[in-house]
């Protein structure tokens, strides 16, 4: 009989006992093998010789030669492998020969008759009594492919194939054999369950182990195809395998080598994926633990550099300062952590500024260099940290021996690194930064020359989308910059433009960094008039938006577009640019796209797509189904995931559906009347805002401070305002916070003399050349509405209530701004666009009044006006609305968001706290939890309309961005609601309610039983309300409400 190559047992057996089984199969146990036990199953059959079966006799009889002469080949095989006589070697091939000469291909034993030879080729192969594998290899192949997958000898073929190419690879070093052999144990472990025969020669010796530890050595093979082996090695080593901690982390080690080189955020979340798995798999105390925690940090770091988190640098020095723990002094690798610990800290000091980071960096790196001397291993990384810590404080403490110091480190680095070395492009520039920062000090032309040529190498060792690109391009920009600066050749400033561009523009590094350059572009384009400063200001909010989109929650985009020095005041200094250049147009574009950018990141999702339905309803429905995934998404964020791995997977998961949502976007402005979807708006679109009534833009920047009226058809017009500078408009916003302060200690009656001064002043130097330009250019009638938007400083000074308290001489007063217009504020220009929008969807009215007047212990002090102004707005609410009152137990978080968002209007009377430190979590205070502007900015509301806010601080931004008007009365109406009233300061309820009730009976007054309640006069009545408290009501609790919206 045939068999498949190896001997597992011997069978003796007479013929009666044979005959006694019949026409029944019966089966044959052999002793274990490997702890298995085989067996065979046989059945007999007896052939008659008949004349008219001359055909099946001599089929028989080739069979029986056929099994003789394999019999004879499985003997003399056992003979050679007890004795290793090639003798009987050559018998076994020859015996095996004839066999496959007698079975041709189409025979049905023909792949059994392969596999016979090759075996015992193989076998002599290996004891080295055949020098010829090539052949035996292509046996196995042949009979391979005549066993399909569902064959039943199919895992042995696979088997017998993988151990040929591993025979091959041990003896020869043939690097395809081996990732031939791995792909097809990926094929082979899962048909070969555990406690099977073929599963425990399949991890044996030479098995899947050995090509698993070949597969993972060096060097590292960043290629698709290399990439691709180590996922197959990671997968023959299921979970519980002993090596799958050591392919999981050889795997990320090719990833993220990749990563280096074309800067794939994909690629170093995968890679901390794949390192915080392995790292799991091995508990305290495993050998491989310590090297599995730093190549979890360096990745970290890395993760850092590149998308500039900070909870990873917090993280990876974390886990630095562990492995130190683990590798004391002594330990081989002890050296080599203090780098790391040292290199991570540079990092956090350039980011937080600590100078006990810098001071231990140093000190990490200079006890490092004294464990190394000369020759070992790791010496020149050591030089080169060290010289990086020494240049990175003298950039804090400008101490010219710590500069000098670095020079000569990283002139004795490269010294000692080969001209081919991978990392020489990095000591390069970092070396021409040394020398750049030495020659402002010295003004040595030979330094900044040197500085400019060691750039250019550097650049000349890199591929054109090579990530560090970006620091050659960065250190070119310097160096030209630096010699500018002292020679003041255009050629230079010219030059050094260029090269930002370059550095801002580079594809392969992150956002970070690049808007960084960006900022920097922007600057330096200002303080030497360049005239590509407002190429610069265009780059940086392309890439914050670029940058900030990349993060799934509101907190965590806020967070990124903090995290810059310079970056707040960028939308109106780019405005101030504008101006400045003569282009009115850009500059409102401008200003709105930076000081808008978190109320736009959110809000495109919620953009309606009715046109887009009807053009294209797949493209929509696509369109609107990854906006909900993204949004579900964003409330269900990794920042509020405390397991590291998962928040990862789901950071990961966030981007997926980011790019998956950015290609619809540019399928959908591929549509040419879409071709503007969702991108900045231009000036004709925002435009729409003044429909009704010019709106106000008062642009306060370093550089300096205007407003622009964007009118209803036109041109915008510039209002210069030179009498005022950021400088003093910030000391104006500080006087006025002490005067309303002071007052709130005043009686009612006491002159408000503080206060009226200020005033005064922002009429004199602010509102009166604006409404100079209103009233003789624009022409605007009377008591027309005017909404303003103002920016930076001007949003803490209450410039609706601008008043020149003059009385001319005939005994008249001089009309303040609230006398002669209708006043109104909006975050943003687009923020009015989209209310004017949805105004379109109204539903039948209904009213909820919301009260707490008893928050929770330690939430506030009581508010005894609470009730009795919820009943007085009850009462003068109409009829017709459907009214219902929410206080007491009743006004908790969950029932005032629900109320919220089943009311068309409302009024909310409670304490209201504006958190300047994080502005999403200001709130209104409720009997359980707060609610918060986040809870609120989370609801999409449409069909909402009015809301007063009767509580402190509703309308009132945030100290980090001021340009963002990130409060609570700009949170309701991004979730729907088109008119709101809102407060600058503190409210005295008792107070305030004088002004509720005139309110409310102007906003209905004359309204019949039929009539419709209409937001749009929320700003006529509040006009008029706080006219008609004027003998009850101090200054100061007059002016604190504000109106927003339509």
């Amino acid at each position: 009989m045939l068999g498949n190559g190896e001997v597992i047992g011997k069978l003796q057996m007479s013929w009666d006992e044979l005959l006694n089984h019949g026409d029944e199969p019966f089966d044959i146990s052999f002793p274990p093998v490997r702890d298995v036990y085989p067996s065979l199953t046989l059945k007999i059959a007896i052939v008659h010789a008949c004349d008219n079966q001359n055909g099946a006799l001599s089929n028989s009889l080739l069979d029986s030669k056929i099994a003789r002469d394999t019999d004879a080949g499985h003997a003399r095989f056992v003979e050679y492998v007890t004795s290793e006589n090639v003798f009987h070697l050559n018998a076994a091939v020859e015996h095996f020969q004839l066999v496959l000469d007698q079975c041709p291909v189409s025979h049905p034993d023909h792949a059994a008759a392969l596999t016979n030879l090759a075996w015992a080729r193989l076998q002599g192969f290996i004891r080295n009594d055949l020098e010829d594998i090539d052949v035996t290899t292509s046996l196995f192949r042949d009979a391979l492919a005549l066993r399909p997958q569902h064959h039943i000898d199919y895992p042995s073929s696979l088997y017998n194939l993988t151990e040929a190419l591993t025979w091959r690879h041990i003896k020869k070093s043939t690097t395809a054999d081996i990732r031939e052999a791995a792909h097809l144990y990926r094929e082979l472990l899962p048909l070969c369950p555990d406690g099977t025969y073929l599963r425990s020669i399949a991890v044996g010796e030479n098995g899947v182990n050995y090509v698993i530890d070949e597969c993972n050595k060096p060097p590292v093979d960043t290629s698709d195809e290399g990439i691709h082996l180590r996922r197959v090695v990671v997968e023959i080593c299921p979970l519980g395998h002993q090596l799958r901690p050591r392919a999981l982390n050889d795997l990320a080690g090719a990833v993220e080598a990749r990563f280096k080189q074309c800067g794939s955020i994909d690629d170093i979340d995968e890679t901390i994926q794949l390192r915080r798995e392995a790292m799991s798999l091995c508990p305290e105390g495993h050998a491989d633990c310590n090297t599995y925690l730093n190549n979890l940090a360096v990745s970290l770091v890395s993760r850092f550099d590149h998308q500039g988190k900070p909870n990873d640098l917090d993280e990876a020095i974390s886990l630095f300062e562990e492995v130190l723990r683990l590798c004391p002094v002594g330990h081989e690798y002890h050296d080599f952590l203090l780098g790391n610990l040292g290199g991570a800290l540079v990092n956090r000091f350039k980011e937080r500024g600590d100078i006990d980071d810098i001071t231990r960096a140093v000190s990490l790196h200079r006890e490092a260099l004294m464990l190394q001397s000369p020759g070992h291993l790791y010496r020149d990384t050591t030089l080169n940290n060290l010289a990086l810590a020494l240049k990175t404080r003298y950039d804090e403490l400008h101490v010219i021996e710590d500069l000098n110091e670095a020079i000569d480190w990283y002139r004795e680095f490269l010294r000692l690194w080969q001209l081919d070395h991978p990392e020489r492009h990095v000591t390069l520039f970092n070396l021409s930064s040394a020398l750049c920062s030495r020659f402002t000090q010295t003004q040595e032309n030979e330094d900044v020359d040197e500085a400019i040529t060691l750039c250019q190498e550097s650049l000349a060792l890199l591929s054109s989308l090579h990530p560090d690109r970006y620091f050659s391009y960065m250190q070119l920009q310097e160096a030209y910059l630096s010699r500018y600066k002292i020679l003041n050749d255009p050629a230079d400033l010219s030059l050094a433009i260029e090269n930002f561009r370059l550095a801002s523009r580079h594809p392969t590094q992150g956002f970070p960094e690049r808007i960084k350059e960006a900022i920097d572009w922007a600057h330096q384009a200002e303080v030497y008039q360049h005239e590509s400063a407002l190429e610069a200001y265009q780059m940086c909010f392309e890439l914050f938006d670029s940058h900030v989109m990349t993060r799934s929650s509101i907190i965590s985009r806020r967070e990124a577009a903090t995290a810059f020095d310079g970056a707040q005041s960028l939308p109106v200094d780019a405005a101030s640019c504008a101006i400045r250049r003569d282009h009115l147009l850009r500059a409102v574009e401008l200003v709105e796209q930076g000081r808008g950018q978190q109320w736009s990141l959110a809000s495109r999702l919620r953009t309606p797509v009715e046109d887009l339905e009807s053009a294209n309803p797949t493209l929509a429905h696509n369109y609107l189904a990854l906006s909900k995934l993204l949004s579900n998404a964003a409330q269900n964020n990794s920042a509020t995931i405390t397991d590291k791995a998962t928040a990862d997977r789901a950071a990961t998961e966030y981007r997926r559906l980011t790019e998956q949502w950015a290609a619809v976007v540019a399928e959908i402005r591929g549509i040419r009347a879409f071709s503007r979807f969702l991108l900045p708006p231009l000036y004709g679109g925002l435009q729409a805002a003044a429909r009704q009534g010019p709106v106000i833009i008062l642009i306060a920047s370093e550089y300096s401070c205007s407003a622009i009226i964007v009118s209803t058809s036109g041109d915008p017009h510039h209002v210069p305002l030179p009498s005022v500078t950021l400088a003093e408009l910030t000391n104006l916003k500080d006087r006025f916070a002490r005067a309303i302060r002071h007052a709130r200690v005043m009686g009612p009656k006491v002159p408000r003399n503080d206060l009226i001064v200020l005033l005064r002043t922002v009429w004199d130097t602010i509102m009166l050349p604006i409404v100079n330009v209103l009233q003789h250019g624009l022409k605007l009638k009377f008591l027309s509405r005017i909404w303003l938007c103002p920016t930076a400083a001007f949003t803490s000074i209450p410039l609706h209530a601008a008043h020149p308290f003059k009385t001319n001489a005939d005994g008249s007063k001089e009309p303040c701004l609230e006398d002669l217009y209708i006043c109104s504020y909006t975050p943003t220009l687009s923020a009015l666009v989209r209310s004017r929008q949805l105004m379109k969807k109204r539903v039948t009215p209904s009213f909820v009044t919301i009260g707490q007047g008893k928050p929770g212990a330690g939430k506030g002090k009581e508010l005894l006006a609470v009730d009795s102004e919820l009943e007085l707005v009850h009462k003068l609410v109409p009829a017709t609305a459907n009214r219902t009152t929410i206080s007491g137990d009743a006004a908790t978080r969950a029932g005032a968001l629900e109320a919220l968002q089943q009311n068309t209007w409302v009024h909310l009377a409670c304490h209201g706290k504006q958190d300047r430190i994080q502005p999403y979590h200001s709130h209104f205070v409720m009997r359980d939890e707060h609610l918060t502007l986040l809870d609120i900015m989370e609801k999409d509301i449409p069909h909402a309309e009015f809301a007063f806010l009767s509580a402190c601080h509703t309308a009132v931004g945030d100290e980090e961005t001021p340009d963002e008007v990130i409060h609570l009365a700009a949170g309701l109406q991004f979730s729907g609601f088109k008119s709101v009233i809102g407060t600058l300061w503190e409210v005295d309820d008792s107070v305030a309610q004088h002004v509720v009730e005139a309110f409310y009976k102007n906003m209905f007054k004359d309204l019949e039983n039929d009539g419709v309640m209409d937001c749009t006069k929320a700003a006529w009545a509040l006009n008029r309300a706080t006219h008609s408290v004027k003998t009850k009501v101090p200054l100061e609790q007059r002016i604190v409400f504000v109106h927003i919206g339509v």
